[in-house]
């Protein structure tokens, strides 16, 4: 996971660059803050759940489960929050920061998944030395 956290983040630091020029070239500092606004709303969204993921690897399931969505519920209020105390003002470009925000999504996912599919991890438990091969250690 932190692979995929690296690489997300790595994809993230990129868009933010190239949003917020491109931003900046076609509505001005509005767009450079819609961009920056963007990645992080988007960025931020999935970021923080595959952080949630590599912090509760080592708890138990359940409790792993419940924080996860615990943090992903808390995750969705704040965006939520976000544009709707966003949404009156004027100092960004709203093209921008929604262009931003779904590529943000799609970069920073893809980014992490390449992350956790390019680690080489083992998919069996290799069998120890002392098995005697009859198949009593099988029902585990």
């Amino acid at each position: 996971m932190r692979a995929a956290v690296r690489y997300g983040v790595l994809g993230l630091l990129a868009l933010t660059v190239i949003a917020a020029v491109i931003g900046y070239l076609v509505a001005g500092l509005p767009g450079v803050w819609g961009a920056l606004i963007g990645a992080a709303v988007g960025g931020g969204f999935i970021l923080f759940t595959a952080l949630g993921v590599l912090l509760t690897a080592k708890l138990p399931a359940i409790t792993a489960g419940a924080v996860l969505l615990g943090t992903w519920l808390l995750k969705l209020i704040l965006a939520i929050v976000v544009m709707v105390l966003l949404k009156p003002l004027d100092f960004y470009s709203k093209g921008a920061l929604v262009l931003t925000i779904i590529f943000a999504l799609i970069i920073v996912l893809g980014a992490e998944t390449y992350g956790v599919l390019s680690q080489r991890a083992l998919y069996v438990e290799p069998r120890s030395s002392s098995d005697d091969g009859n198949g009593e250690n099988d029902t585990q």
